[in-house]
C-alpha cells in the first residue's frame, strides 16, 4: 500500500463526490468497491469540491458513553452506540463553482476523502493510475445543506454539511500499477 507514511501538513487533501447511478449498498461496502467507482468513472460522475478551506475529522468515533453515577465525583464510561461525526466542510465560496453542489442537496452520493503527498488532478487518465502516495476514506451519504457566509473583511465562504448513510470504509489506497 502507498499510504502516506511521514508527518506533513494536509495541504493536498481532497473531497471527491461520485454522483452517478448509485450501486446497491452490497456493491459499495468495501474500500475496493468504492474505489472502483472513482478509478473508472463515467464522464461527469465524479466531481471534486473546489477551494476547500477546512475539512472535518474523518473516521469512526469512539463508542463510549458517559454515565453519571449518584455519589461519584466523575461519570463512569460504558460502551454504547457511537454517533456519526459532524461533517462540515468550509469552502471559499464562488457561486459558479458551487452551483452543481447546490443541485445535489439531498441526493444520495458516495464521498471520497483523499489525503495525498502531492497535488493531483481528477481526470479519467489520472484517476486510472494515481502515482501519488495517498490515503482514502469512503462513505455513502448526502449533501444536506450549503450555507453561504458573507464577510465584509475576508473571503466569502460556505459551510457544506454532509450526512453519513454508511460506515466509513478505509483507509484505502489506489496506487500506480
Amino acid at each position: 500500500m502507498a499510504h502516506i507514511s511521514d508527518l506533513r501538513a494536509g495541504i493536498f487533501t481532497y473531497l471527491d463526490i461520485f454522483k452517478g447511478t448509485q450501486p446497491t449498498a452490497a456493491l459499495s461496502d468495501t474500500p475496493a468497491e468504492c474505489a472502483a467507482l472513482f478509478v473508472t468513472p463515467t464522464a461527469g460522475h465524479v466531481v471534486r469540491l473546489p477551494s476547500v478551506r477546512e475539512f472535518p475529522s474523518i473516521g469512526t468515533p469512539a463508542n463510549i458513553v458517559n454515565v453519571p453515577v449518584y455519589g461519584q465525583a466523575t461519570s463512569s464510561q460504558v460502551q454504547g452506540q457511537s454517533d456519526a461525526p459532524n461533517l462540515e466542510v468550509t469552502v471559499n465560496y464562488n457561486a459558479n463553482d458551487m452551483e452543481q453542489f447546490h443541485t445535489m442537496i439531498g441526493d444520495p452520493v458516495i464521498f471520497r476523502f483523499m489525503m495525498c503527498s502531492a497535488s493531483t488532478t481528477e481526470t479519467a487518465a489520472a484517476a486510472a493510475t494515481l502515482a501519488t502516495p495517498n490515503t482514502e476514506f469512503y462513505f455513502r451519504g448526502k449533501i444536506e445543506a450549503i450555507l453561504v457566509n458573507p464577510s465584509l473583511t475576508d473571503a466569502t465562504t460556505a459551510t457544506m454539511t454532509l450526512s453519513t448513510q454508511s460506515d466509513f470504509f478505509g483507509p484505502a489506497t489506489i496506487a500506480a500499477s
